[in-house]
């Protein structure tokens, strides 16, 4: 008990992580459904290396090699604008795509009717838009974004391009702190701590990181769910209880994150928290589960695809740039 009362400033660092690791996850989950998986997750990953980087290499005395780092980082801020373009090329393509479907179809289905109806009618829609003889929309189809609009919980058919950035570039700003409040916890870089005071070792850093992150997550989505934001559906915590649809993706995505972020720490704390933040080849990953397995950016225009590319090829770029530059603490 008396260490902790000495190591206080720091236990509060690594609250204060976890308080900002909860704030940008939550964010980046309302941002899936405006702005989709892949875009999200390079535009944070992106801010936060940029943000977090910068701040953890000046935290870590530079023991990372500054002529490769901040090329990466570079390359990571013009993902972030390609990323963004991506989702306005796409959703111009996804606008044209409906408006053609309304024209088109003998039924008339056209904003309103996405937006206010828990059913689209689909026994006259183009027989293009089907797969197999069946009515089964091909993904990247209008009848496809359609009927993952009616299935999705919050509704974006109709809201601004930008309400969609702002939530990920709020998300990304506080991912981008976890990793130098963590880094301060432990390595006391401001002096915080009376001579002779222990620094907090990763393990117990990371524990109140957790906590934190943990308790600021139950008292959020308990919150919202009888006051929900963005036009999402109220629920109560008896039906939260007795929903158990997908239960299990959610717990395993707890358990991928936490062990990641044990790992991320570790790594800091040898080679360096700047280097360390490699780890945000994330995106690489959500890419692919986006455009394979969710159907994003079926069927787009050809500036679209040219803007994906880009934003790929230079997060590759980034991310290989940045662990090169990966030093050795003394």
């Amino acid at each position: 008990m008396d260490q902790v009362q000495d190591n206080w400033p720091s236990v509060l660092f690594a609250i204060a992580g976890g308080v900002v690791l909860s704030l940008g996850n939550l964010s980046t989950q309302y941002a899936w459904a405006f702005v989709g998986l892949s875009v999200t997750e390079v535009i944070t990953a992106s801010i936060t290396v940029v943000i977090g980087t910068t701040l953890n290499y000046y935290l870590d005395d530079r023991i990372n090699k500054a002529e490769i780092l901040f090329p990466g980082v570079g390359c990571f801020l013009i993902a972030v604008c390609l990323g963004s373009a991506v989702h306005a090329s796409n959703a111009a393509d996804n606008k044209e795509k409906l408006e053609y479907f309304s024209n088109d179809s003998n039924n008339g289905v056209g904003r309103k009717d996405v937006t206010d109806s828990k059913r689209t009618n689909t026994n006259t829609v183009d027989m293009n838009d089907l797969e197999n003889g069946e009515e089964k929309a091909k993904a990247g189809t209008a009848l496809f974004l359609i009927e993952v609009e009616n299935k999705r919980a919050m509704k974006v058919f109709g809201k601004s391009t930008y309400i969609g950035l702002a939530i990920t570039f709020f998300g990304g700003a506080c991912l981008s702190l976890f990793s130098p409040a963590f880094n301060l916890s432990t390595n006391d870089q401001l002096h915080t701590l009376k001579d002779g005071v222990p620094h907090l070792s990763v393990y117990a850093a990371f524990f109140y990181f957790s906590v934190s992150s943990s308790l600021l997550a139950m008292i959020l989505n308990f919150t919202f769910l009888y006051r929900p934001v963005l036009n999402a559906p109220k629920s109560s915590l008896m039906c939260y209880v007795n929903d158990w649809d997908g239960r299990g993706w959610g717990f395993l995505a707890g358990l991928l994150s936490g062990f990641g972020n044990g790992l991320q720490f570790m790594g800091g704390q040898a080679a360096g928290y700047a280097a360390a933040d490699a780890v945000q080849a994330l995106p690489l990953v959500s890419t692919f589960w986006g455009v394979l397995l969710f159907g994003e950016y079926r069927r787009s225009s050809g500036r679209t695809y040219t803007l994906l590319a880009g934003m790929l090829f230079m997060f590759i770029a980034a991310v290989a740039i940045l662990m090169a530059s990966a030093g050795e603490r003394k």
